[in-house]
């Protein structure tokens, strides 16, 4: 079974040279050229190894790749390469388990990579089997429904009923008694105006 190794660095001449010296040596080789390229690589693909730049797209971009590679249920593993050496403890603190640095002859390269497999996989080998399964991620708590406010609505107020006088209320309920009136006016007027004076016969 070949072995496959995982491969970021942001420096394309690196990653090239890389890929096909270990692709030589029997290595199936997979290359990033970012930290989110590599931490997405290591979510849909196992790997035996992890080789990994320190500064990319930020100084600290190599701990992001190192980091999601050990929460990695298959924990594969990690060498960090750079080419500013760093102190033993600091790269330790990482969670790298070797530090290359580059430029590095190629055979001296290679031997560092098989012995590292070979330790991490005697390493693993020791563990229980309990020890090497994560713990699965907590589902994220549901969330409550949000009970909506329901507003009351306020009954709307009936007009008031506007008082009527007296005088007005009469008008209202006998309302013919005023035609009437005014019809008999109009009639009075008409029939005087109808009368004519006869002449008077003469002697």
């Amino acid at each position: 079974m070949r072995r496959r190794i995982l491969l970021v660095d942001d420096e394309v001449a690196v990653l090239l040279t890389l890929k096909a010296v270990l692709e030589i040596s029997g290595f199936d080789v997979d290359t990033a050229a970012s930290a989110r390229e590599g931490v997405s690589r290591l979510h849909t693909r196992e790997y035996q190894m992890l080789i990994t730049d320190m500064r990319m797209e930020s100084d600290a971009a190599g701990v992001e790749v190192i980091k999601a590679a050990r929460s990695a249920a298959y924990h594969p593993a990690i060498a960090l390469l750079t080419a500013f050496p760093v102190a033993d403890e600091d790269w330790q603190e990482m969670g790298a388990d070797k530090l290359l640095v580059k430029p590095m002859h190629t055979q001296i390269l290679l031997k560092q990579i098989e012995d590292l497999i070979h330790s991490h996989e005697a390493k693993l080998a020791k563990l229980p089997a309990t020890a090497l399964k994560t713990a699965p991620a907590k589902p994220a708590p549901a969330k409550k429904p949000v009970a909506k406010k329901v507003v009351a609505k306020k009954p709307t107020a009936k007009p008031k009923p506007v008082k009527k006088s007296a005088a007005a209320a009469k008008a209202l309920k006998k309302p013919h008694a005023a035609k009437k009136t005014s019809a008999k006016k109009t009639s009075a007027k008409t029939s005087a105006k109808k009368v004519v004076k006869k002449p008077r016969a003469r002697a």
